[in-house]
């Protein structure tokens, strides 16, 4: 209820002021500009783009994966079953960042309808490290299982994209697209029926657990510490600073019916400051 209040009058304080220079504008003849919606985006997807801190942060996730794949291989009895790797696709193997640079281009919120446009291209890159992790899991007789919230619509082009990446087991048995929920639990279950899973990887918590997908930041945190020991041992994340449920389920509460103007303020609510 704090939080709410805390919201809600930080969002009627940040239309006020909008207001106002509205009325400033208008009284001075000087139309007041249009702020780009994904104005506030450009940061994280120049430092995807172009920091070499990022590249590094992915190498230092795929090392640490390939060392305790090499680890968990030794230490598995082989003959109990087959063994693989789960891995989402989307900034955790295939970066995305020109699509989110388009965004920003055409002064657009994310929609499904330029999602599938940007995906049936099939030009994006690969994550670092992706590429070569993947296909020394396969060298180690582990095969790779991509569940991803790609929609099944998009299974030809996404698989497209991925072999063109030369990724291993680039094909329908493997990946594991979105049909009826986002919750990934019951495809990790059909996995495990015939596979003994070493590894998952992701760039949002929710490719780990769907414990995650509840619609609070404290609640995620709370459930990140008490899954401290799982990552770099069971969970490897990459980094993706733009966009996740750490947004849409913490920042904005699981609401999807913000105006523009209201997730500004929110954001901006947020911030801790001294």
């Amino acid at each position: 209820m704090k939080i709410r209040y805390g919201i809600g009058m930080m969002i009627g304080l940040g239309l006020t002021i909008s207001g106002c220079q509205q009325q400033t504008s208008s009284s001075n003849s000087t139309a007041t500009p249009v702020k780009n919606v994904r104005e506030y985006s450009v940061q994280s997807v120049l430092w995807q783009q172009h920091a070499a801190e990022y590249r590094a942060l992915c190498y230092q996730a795929y090392n640490l994966a390939k060392a305790r794949l090499q680890q968990l291989v030794k230490q598995t009895d082989t003959t109990a079953g087959k063994l693989a790797v789960i891995t989402d696709i989307d900034e955790t193997v295939l970066d995305n960042s020109p699509f989110n640079a388009k965004l920003i281009a055409l002064n657009e919120e994310y929609s499904s309808e330029e999602w599938a446009n940007w995906v049936k291209l099939e030009q994006a890159e690969a994550v670092p490290g992706a590429v070569g992790f993947l296909n020394f899991a396969k060298s180690q007789g582990v095969e790779v299982f991509y569940v991803s919230n790609r929609p099944a619509a998009l299974e030809k082009a996404t698989i497209a994209n991925l072999k063109k990446l030369n990724l291993p087991y680039a094909e329908p048995d493997h990946l594991l697209l979105k049909t009826e929920t986002s919750a990934k639990k019951s495809r990790f279950e059909q996995v495990r029926e015939t596979h003994n899973v070493l590894l998952y990887l992701g760039d949002n918590l929710g490719d780990f657990s769907s414990e995650f997908r509840k619609p609070s930041t404290k609640k995620r945190n709370a459930l990140a510490k008490q899954l401290e020991a799982k990552f770099g041992t069971e969970f490897i994340v990459l980094p993706n600073p733009m966009y996740g449920d750490w947004e849409s389920k913490g920042i904005y509460e699981g609401r999807y019916d913000w105006t523009a103007a209201e997730r500004d303020s929110i954001r901006h609510a947020k911030l801790n400051t001294y």
